[in-house]
């Protein structure tokens, strides 16, 4: 595999539901996921990007999410 096809796979976005991501991704249950989509304004979701709506449908960028996961590790454990 050469660079150019290895940056095309590191840079595809994942579009997931809930029930897709939370079943790809156990450490997230439902419940905690359509949490923090509900409090998406509160918590950050929204300005990071990661919820994207589509009429009713309701799809987790995959790769914005997990950039915010990482964000709100600030301090952590000394």
């Amino acid at each position: 595999m050469n660079q150019q096809q290895t940056e095309a796979i590191q840079t595809a976005i994942i579009y997931s539901t809930v029930n897709q991501f939370t079943a790809k991704h156990p450490a997230f249950t439902k419940g905690g996921l359509r949490a923090l989509i509900f409090n998406e304004n509160s918590n950050g979701l929204a300005k990071a990007g990661a919820v994207i709506r589509i009429g009713r449908k309701v799809l987790i960028d995959e790769s914005k999410f997990f950039a915010w996961v990482e964000s709100q590790n600030q301090g952590g454990a000394k």
